[in-house]
This record gives C-alpha cells, sequence and structure tokens, in this order.
C-alpha cells in the first residue's frame, strides 16, 4: 500500500530583480522586474508502507521544498499529493499525530530552553501516554547518551548534540512516516551510525515509512534499497539504488600499472583515461571508463601493446554514478 503519493507536484517562487547601484534601486520602485523560479516542477511518485527511500540531488534542487510540501509546511502552487491517506497542507490533525519531520536547516526545539522541556511540550500536543512517553524517552537517550545536556539551553548546544535532541524530538510520538532532511549533519561518525541504526530498527520493528536526503553516501547505501534524484526541480531517476550505474549504460573502471613509464601520447588510441599517474608526459598508470561489453576486448588490447604489470577491473563507484546522474538531469 502507498503511504506517500505525488503527482505532477509544482512549487515556483515569484521573486522580484533588484538593480544595482541608487539608478537601478530607484527604476525598481516604479518597473519592478519579476522573475520565477521552478524550486519543483511536475515530480510524481509513490512510496510504499515500509520503504526507506533516499530522496537525492545537488543544492538547491528541490529537495527541501519537495518535503515541506508532503510534510504540510508549504501549499504547491500545482500537483497533488496524499500522505497517510491525507492531503498534508490541509494539516489535518489525524495527519499531523502520524508523521515526524528533522529539518537539519530548522529547528523545533526552543533555543532559550533546555531540550527537556521542549519534549515535555510534545508530550502534551501528542497526547503521548506518560508512561509510554517515558520509556521512549529514556531509550532515545541512551541511544545517543544525551542524558547529560537535557538540561543545557539548546542554543548552547553543538550542531551535533542539536541534531540528537531534534531527532528525539521527531520520535518521542512513534510517527507512520518520518521525513529526514540531512539528519547526520555535524555528526561524528559513532553518532551517524548510531542513527541509522536506529531508523533501520524503526523501519524493522514499526514499518515505519522514511523519506531521507543526505549528503552522506554511506547513510543511503546502508539504508536505501532505492532513490529518488529530482535535479532543477525534475525527476531524474527513480530505481534501486544498485542499478544507478545502469541506468546510464555505465561500464567498468579499468585501472593499469605500468612496470616502466609509458608516454602519454601512448594512451591517445585508446578510450580516453579519467585520470593518469606519473610526472610530464610519462606516466606511471592510468584508469580508463570501459562500456560493460568492450571489458574483455579493451583488456586484452592494453595487455598485448602495453608495458601493464597489474589490471583491475572494478564497478563505477556510487558516488560517480550519481553525479553523473546530476549532470544528466541538467542537460
Amino acid at each position: 500500500m502507498d503511504v506517500i503519493a505525488a503527482q505532477g507536484l509544482t512549487r515556483h517562487f515569484r521573486y522580484f530583480e533588484n538593480q544595482p547601484g541608487l539608478r537601478g534601486s530607484l527604476r525598481s520602485l516604479f518597473a519592478r522586474r519579476h522573475k520565477l523560479r521552478r524550486a519543483v516542477d511536475g515530480v510524481s511518485f509513490t512510496v510504499a508502507e515500509g520503504e526507506i527511500v533516499g530522496f537525492l540531488g545537488p543544492n538547491g534542487a528541490g529537495k527541501t521544498t519537495t518535503l515541506k510540501m508532503l510534510s504540510g509546511v508549504m501549499v504547491p502552487t500545482a500537483g497533488r499529493a496524499q500522505v497517510l491517506g491525507h492531503v498534508p497542507w490541509a494539516r489535518k490533525k489525524d495527519f499531523r499525530m502520524r508523521i515526524g519531520v528533522v529539518m537539519g536547516q530548522r529547528s523545533q526545539l526552543w533555543p532559550d530552553l533546555p531540550a527537556r522541556e521542549t519534549f515535555s511540550l510534545n508530550r502534551a500536543i501528542y497526547e503521548i501516554d506518560r508512561r509510554v512517553y517515558a520509556r521512549t524517552l529514556d531509550e532515545l537517550v541512551a541511544l545517543f547518551g544525551i542524558g547529560d545536556l537535557l538540561s543545557v539551553q539548546v542554543r548552547r548546544l553543538s550542531l551535533g548534540e542539536r541534531m540528537k535532541m531534534e531527532i528525539t524530538a521527531a520520535l518521542l510520538h512513534d510517527p507512520a512516516v518520518l521525513f529526514l532532511d540531512e539528519p547526520t549533519i555535524g555528526l561524528d561518525l559513532l553518532s551517524q551510525r548510531a542513527i541509522r541504526e536506529l531508523i533501520k530498527t524503526l523501519n524493522e520493528r514499526r514499518r515505519t515509512t522514511v523519506m531521507l536526503t543526505s549528503h552522506h553516501l554511506s547513510d543511503i547505501e546502508k539504508l536505501c534499497e532505492r532513490i529518488i534524484l529530482i535535479n532543477g526541480g525534475v525527476l531524474a531517476y527513480d530505481g534501486p539504488l544498485a542499478r544507478v550505474n545502469e541506468a546510464l549504460g555505465a561500464g567498468k573502471i579499468v585501472t593499469l600499472a605500468f612496470s616502466e613509464p609509458v608516454p602519454r601520447a601512448a594512451l591517445a588510441p585508446y578510450q580516453g583515461p579519467l585520470d593518469a599517474g606519473g610526472l610530464g608526459t610519462d606516466l606511471l598508470g592510468a584508469r580508463f571508463h570501459v562500456d560493460r561489453a568492450q571489458v574483455r576486448d579493451f583488456s586484452r588490447r592494453v595487455l598485448a601493446e602495453l608495458p601493464v604489470a597489474d589490471l583491475t577491473i572494478e564497478e563505477i563507484p556510487l558516488e560517480e554514478g550519481i553525479a553523473r546522474l546530476y549532470e544528466r538531469g541538467r542537460d
């Protein structure tokens, strides 16, 4: 069953262009230039119950805007969406009681109060039984090791400490759908691992549906089997993480180490190397991007024609495949 469905979801922002200088400022008073920014432009996808989906894209691609619309914070310019059977921006109580949101750049905590006070307020807002609240809070506090920070003003916490508090606040009411926008930003490696394990446990035990944005690809690799990638506000890819390179018709990376220096010009007849190691015009090694169907013939040729001491063949790294999807999305 689909718990998240977006159809033609669109959000445009209209703004004024300020002209430089005093003359430009005066001109803008009487003849303002309007511009339109298409933050999200006709995005459609569905997410099934219990899925953990990586929602990826470069900075400014429209990820956060999309999550804000799905969580009801922002009203779209056009298109439709349903989350748990509700129109998000209608902000009905049942909808709000069943979702959790963590925005890495936006805090839900009161900066001048200790996080404990916000947690207590959330207990009342979400009508959580006191015993359930105490048990859940104890589990999260132990997981993140934040017991000695509960009475510290939020504004005095580090970014990593604050993110732990943000995630704790979002999980107290056991949401059915969780929107996480950069949840591991500013966290050390141990804390990142703890958050990943927590998300995985929630998903396995309670079938919590998660949409996750992160620039830490380790988060995506360890949690998500499927990714949705947007770029420039439009959908660039929606499918299994394992098939990112296949979707691009990608090949393999062939790395060569030479037993003696090879002139750079000697590599000209081959497919262009991704990079080469050596000084000046003499190379000690090179890496090639080779189509899958041509790997065998390419390997035979370089072994016969070049002084190859070592040859390795490997898959294109996930980071490179996603970067190429970004590039394709801009075309």
